[in-house]
C-alpha cells in the first residue's frame, strides 16, 4: 500500500484499475475505440511542431551537460507523459512511440490531442521497457522522464541524444515541465500552454458557481484501505487553483497524504467530491464499480454524504502522472462534476 508521492508511476496504480491487456503493439488512435469509448476530449489549439533543422545544443539537465539536436525531426518520449510534452513543446514525433504495456491502454491516453498523433503507432514501453522497439522507432532524440532509473539514463543516449529528468521525485510536474521547456529553449511553448490553462480556469470558476465552496479530495480505496494524497500534483493544482478547499489529509506530510484503515473512515466526513482513477474501457469502469461496492460494505463509509450524494467521480488514471492534456484534462473532470 502506498500513500507517498515520491514514486515511479507503476506504484500509483493502488487505488485504480489494472486491466491486464496485451502489452504488444497496437495500433494509433482511434476515436470510439474499445478503450475510449465515447469519451469527448478537451478541445485543443492547432500544436504545430517546429520543422526539423541542422545544428546541435550543449544543454544542461541534472545528469549532466548533454548534447542535443536543436530542431530535431523524430523525437521519442520514453513514457506517455514525455510524449504529451514532446507535443506541447513542438517536436516532430517518430512514427511509432510508446504506451503503458499494462491498465488497459490498447493506444494513447484517451485525452491526449488526436491531431498530432494520427498514423502514429505504439508498443508498450512500461513497465517493461523494450529498447529494441526504441530502436527500431529511429528517434533523433529522446525525452525521458523516468530520471529515477540509472539504467534507462545510461541506456537511451547509445540509442539517440537523450534529455533526462526525474519527473516523479515528488515535485509539481508543472515544475518539470517549465524547466523541461526552458532547458531546450522552448519556453515559449510552456508559456503558451499556461495561457490556455489560465483561460480554462477563469471559465470553470463561473461554471462552478454554488460548488466553489466545496471540499474536495484526491481518494483511492484499496484493500479496505482509503488513500488521499496529492501525488504529482495535478489533482491538488487543478483544486487549488479553482479556489476549492482540499481535504486536508491529502496535504499531510507535503503532499504524501494519508492511508486510513475501515475504521478510521469517519475521517472523510465533511468532504464534497472525492475524484478517484480507474483504468480504461468499459472493463475498467465494472471493476471501479465493484470497487465501490465493496467499500460500500464499511457502514461508516456508506453513510458518508459523498457517497449517499453519489459525488465519486471516476477519471482515468493517466492524467494524474502529470502532462499538459492531462492537466487540461482534470481541469474538464472537475467542471463537469462541480457544475451539475
Amino acid at each position: 500500500m502506498f500513500v507517498a508521492s515520491h514514486v515511479r508511476p507503476v506504484l500509483a496504480l493502488v487505488g485504480s484499475v489494472a486491466l491486464c491487456l496485451s502489452p504488444m503493439a497496437a495500433g494509433a488512435v482511434e476515436t470510439g475505440s474499445a478503450q475510449c469509448g465515447d469519451y469527448s476530449a478537451p478541445a485543443f489549439p492547432a500544436l504545430a511542431p517546429i520543422a526539423a533543422a541542422e545544428g546541435s545544443t550543449t544543454v544542461v539537465s541534472e545528469f549532466g551537460d548533454v548534447e542535443l539536436p536543436t530542431a530535431p525531426g523524430a523525437a521519442l518520449g520514453m513514457y506517455t507523459t514525455d510524449v504529451d510534452i514532446l507535443i506541447w513543446l513542438g517536436y516532430p514525433l517518430t512514427n511509432s512511440q510508446p504506451i503503458r504495456g499494462d491498465s488497459g491502454y490498447q493506444t494513447f491516453p484517451c485525452f491526449f490531442p488526436p491531431e498530432p498523433l494520427k498514423g502514429i503507432t505504439t508498443f508498450g514501453n512500461y513497465p517493461e521497457y523494450s529498447y529494441e522497439q526504441i530502436l527500431r522507432a529511429e528517434p533523433d532524440f529522446i525525452l525521458n522522464g523516468l530520471g529515477y532509473d540509472e539504467a534507462v539514463n545510461e541506456r537511451l543516449p547509445q540509442i539517440a541524444p537523450t534529455y533526462s529528468v526525474n519527473a516523479f521525485d515528488g515535485r509539481s510536474w508543472q515544475a518539470h515541465f517549465r524547466e523541461t521547456a526552458e532547458a531546450l529553449g522552448r519556453l515559449d511553448r510552456y508559456d503558451a500552454w499556461l495561457d490556455i490553462y489560465e483561460s480554462r480556469l477563469a471559465e470553470v470558476k463561473a461554471a462552478i458557481g454554488d460548488n466553489a465552496g466545496a471540499v474536495v479530495a484526491p481518494l483511492s480505496y484499496w484493500d479496505g484501505s482509503f488513500n488521499a494524497s496529492c501525488y504529482a500534483g495535478v489533482e491538488c493544482t487543478v483544486f487549488r487553483d479553482l479556489g476549492l478547499t482540499i481535504y486536508e489529509g491529502a496535504l499531510a506530510d507535503g503532499g504524501n497524504g494519508v492511508s486510513l484503515g475501515a475504521e478510521q473512515a469517519g475521517e472523510l466526513a465533511g468532504i464534497d467530491y472525492i475524484f478517484t482513477t480507474v483504468g480504461v474501457g468499459e472493463t475498467g469502469m465494472t471493476e471501479h464499480e465493484e470497487r465501490m461496492a465493496d467499500a460500500a460494505r464499511n457502514p461508516v463509509w456508506a453513510q458518508l454524504d459523498v457517497v449517499r450524494n453519489g459525488h465519486i467521480v471516476p477519471f482515468e488514471m493517466e492524467m494524474v502522472y502529470g502532462s499538459p492534456s492531462g492537466q487540461l484534462a482534470f481541469l474538464k473532470v472537475v467542471a463537469k462534476a462541480l457544475s451539475q
